[in-house]
């Protein structure tokens, strides 16, 4: 009955895995695609940044309530709702014919992803006992590179061959398989404690965070002086201090804010978030480098960046080792040190791929080595009752940093580039580009100072495990 039960757990983790490659595979073979977006719906840079944005807002802003409804009415319920609508956006994307219903598309597929990731975290919470979640962490976490080396290779090829909508008919099949895994092989669990639905809250951190992020985006067309962009900063700031405020107050809170107050939580959700925003920074220039300055075609660019999966899997896998040997913050430290060379030495990158392959396989070493480590770390101070919540608040400051990365760093290639398409201003993208990775090296050793602060000692916490005795995530 043991060995049963323990096999049944494992199938469990193969359907999660297929869940989030799903969400990862899209990722990177969108990337792929912006250039020739550009070139076949005539969008502009905003456009291509509301593409990419209007998928991460929608999922930055909507993962608490996600994980809300997971713990409240049953996680593999809403996973399935989840799983339902990115197949319904990804369908979308395949037939629409311009820059709007792309958009609106992307946007659908982002609902889909604010549900998927904090179930599919929640339910492996759910499913597996303290002494197994380590392990079965590790493999999901992988699992989320997957999509990395896949995702630009398959988009490539269907974009060589076939019309840019079929760039999204990978998402299809890996959908389907992915819904019918969950439907046969997980079972339902929710939250003991039926945690209430706080509208107040909701709204707030929702509206607030959107408000935020969409000024982010329209900055780089108006300014920081026009009404459109102040005034959300300005709204989406009062909302989040006004949710900060009801959530002080409130006997039944919809986030924990004594998280923030973990070391463990935030010593490994710092570096997650400048991570996540520095790499959206990075494959937000690099696929426009490879196709405006050298030429390249879309399986071609994506083939160019196996140097930074390489790196990336050769990191992933010696991170947990080195973790649990040295500590987890010596591994945040060296990884983001790792990341921020990559950086710097991109800043001298002409006309060779072979040098600009150097440092992108230093650039995914480091992701490889802070992703899993910094995650395991933060999901460590999560309890099996909000695991839904509190996964969805971690995935939301990533997602969120994500955004701010996509839109900010991206303003700064546009500003360069004032317009002109890369290939007619080639030494301008140079000089963006430029512009994008220093900035990307800063926050990466703002983040090292922070992370040697606020991480905890490498006698305390490590992979896997809370010093203030939560179950494991």
């Amino acid at each position: 009955m043991g060995a049963s039960l323990m096999k049944s757990r494992w199938w469990v983790l193969v359907a999660l895995v297929l869940t989030v490659t799903v969400v990862s595979l899209d990722l990177t073979a969108l990337n792929v695609a912006l250039p020739t977006l550009a070139d076949d719906l005539g969008a502009s840079t905003g456009d291509l940044q509301w593409i990419i944005d209007s998928y991460t807002l929608v999922s930055a802003t909507l993962l608490i309530p996600a994980g809300l409804l997971g713990d409240r009415y049953g996680r593999k319920r809403v996973l399935l709702i989840g799983l339902a609508l990115f197949f319904a956006g990804s369908a979308m994307a395949t037939l629409t014919g311009g820059s709007g219903g792309l958009i609106s598309a992307r946007t659908f597929m982002g609902l889909g992803s604010a549900i998927i990731t904090p179930m599919a975290l929640s339910v492996l919470l759910a499913t597996f006992p303290r002494d197994e979640q380590p392990r079965a962490q590790a493999i999901w976490a992988g699992a989320s590179f997957l999509g990395l080396p896949l995702g630009p290779i398959l988009g490539g090829w269907l974009l060589d061959h076939f019309w840019w909508g079929s760039i999204f008919l990978i998402n299809l099949p890996a959908t389907a398989a992915a819904f019918a895994a969950v439907l046969f092989l997980v079972r339902e669990s929710k939250s003991e404690r039926r945690p209430r639905l706080d509208l107040p809250a909701i709204v707030l951190s929702t509206g607030g965070l959107l408000a935020l992020v969409f000024a982010a985006i329209e900055q780089p067309e108006h300014g920081w002086g026009a009404l459109l962009v102040w005034g959300p900063l300005a709204g989406g700031a009062a909302a989040l201090v006004l949710f900060v405020l009801w959530t002080r107050r409130s006997d039944d809170p919809l986030v924990d804010l004594g998280l923030f107050r973990d070391r463990a939580f935030m010593g490994g959700t710092v570096p997650a978030i400048t991570l996540t925003l520095v790499m959206f920074g990075v494959m937000f220039v690099t696929p426009q480098y490879f196709q405006g300055l050298l030429g390249t075609g879309a399986l071609g660019t994506g083939l160019s960046g196996l140097p930074m999966i390489g790196g990336l899997v050769v990191g992933a896998k010696l991170a947990p080792r080195l973790a649990g040997r040295f500590g987890t913050r010596p591994i945040l430290v060296g990884g983001m040190l790792t990341m921020a060379a990559g950086c710097l030495a991109g800043t001298f990158t002409g006309h060779s791929y072979g040098f600009v392959a150097g440092w992108l396989t230093a650039f995914g070493l480091g992701i490889g080595l802070v992703l899993p480590v910094a995650m395991a770390q933060a999901l460590g101070a999560l309890t099996v009752e909000r695991a839904g919540i509190g996964s969805g608040l971690l995935m939301t400051l990533r997602m969120v940093g994500g955004a701010f990365g996509a839109a900010i760093l991206g303003s700064l290639l546009a500003s360069a580039l004032g317009g002109r398409p890369v290939a007619a201003a080639q030494e301008s993208f140079l000089t963006g580009m430029d512009h994008v990775l220093w900035t990307c090296t800063g926050l990466l050793l703002v983040t090292v100072v922070i992370t040697l602060a606020i991480s905890p000692s490498p006698e305390g916490a490590s992979v896997g495990q809370s010093r203030d005795e939560h179950l494991v995530a």
